[in-house]
């Protein structure tokens, strides 16, 4: 299985964004990828709600999706869209974080919605409330491939342990995270918790990343932490791509999510237990 990864500094402008993510596709798929992976919030990096509101678009609307859809049939290339940020029609005006499986027909394969909402207090400076702007998704998805069978996640779920098992007891055997990760806890924890899903769960991990300095029109600006990552079942990192926009390619080997099932099984040792006695 040959993926590459897309490592972006979008905008809050979707419009703008999309030569870039395209010219990257071509690439990927000039050399050589079967499947090619953005990350969190490909369209539209934003800390805006007003500014949002003025760009985004529902799923049938979006540029975005429309343009990669019609790319990846073009080129026969099956295209993992990170993320999406798109309207939903609720009645509280929130947006869904949409990743979105294309096929090399173009057809969307499978959709998941961002679970987990980052509303955090990173430091005095540094504040999110992800779940103010958007609604958090309810359901995890697995999604068979003719290479692998993936597990989909976004960004912040990657806290959440339980979820990756879920995913690995479904069968995952590549774990995807795109991401946009905080400057301060990716530093602190990106590297750390990526190698962790990997090895508690015997599966490769793709992590595409956004990165470095996101412009705003109405001058509010962004950090992004970068180094998309994939990491092997043992816990090797196998790619590392720093803090600069591109796309890099990695051949992933899939006996290597079986051999290392085999050496530590503990999918198979999962028990149920009673939750603890506060004394």
């Amino acid at each position: 299985m040959r993926a590459a990864l897309l490592q972006l500094c979008s905008s809050d402008d979707p419009a703008a964004n999309l030569p870039n993510t395209i010219a990257l596709l071509r690439q990927a798929q000039a050399d050589g990828a079967q499947i090619a992976l953005t990350p969190e919030v490909t369209n539209c990096v934003s800390t805006s709600r007003a500014g949002q509101n003025a760009v985004l678009q529902t799923e049938e609307d979006d540029q975005t999706l429309a343009a990669i859809r019609t790319l990846a049939a073009e080129l026969g290339l099956w295209v993992l869209i990170g993320s999406l940020a798109l309207k939903t029609g609720d009645a509280d005006g929130r947006f869904a974080n949409r990743c979105f499986l294309i096929g090399p027909d173009g057809a969307i394969t499978a959709r998941y919605d961002k679970i987990h909402m980052f509303d955090v207090q990173v430091s005095e400076t540094e504040t999110y409330h992800e779940s103010a702007a958007f609604r958090p998704g309810d359901r995890a998805v697995v999604v068979d491939t003719p290479f692998a069978r993936l597990g989909l996640s976004i960004c912040y779920d990657l806290r959440f342990p339980m979820l990756y098992r879920s995913l690995a007891q479904a069968g995952a055997e590549v774990i995807c995270v795109p991401a946009a990760f905080s400057p301060v806890t990716g530093a602190a924890h990106w590297l750390s918790l990526l190698r962790a899903r990997a090895i508690e769960n015997g599966a490769f991990v793709l992590a595409p990343a956004q990165t470095g300095l996101h412009k705003a029109r109405d001058g509010r600006e962004r950090r992004t932490h970068g180094h998309g990552m994939v990491i092997a079942p043992w816990g090797e990192v196998l790619l590392d791509m720093g803090r600069d926009p591109g796309v890099a390619l990695v051949d992933l080997d899939l006996a290597r999510v079986q051999d290392a099932r085999a050496r530590v099984p503990s999918l198979e040792h999962d028990r149920d237990f009673l939750p603890p006695e506060v004394s």
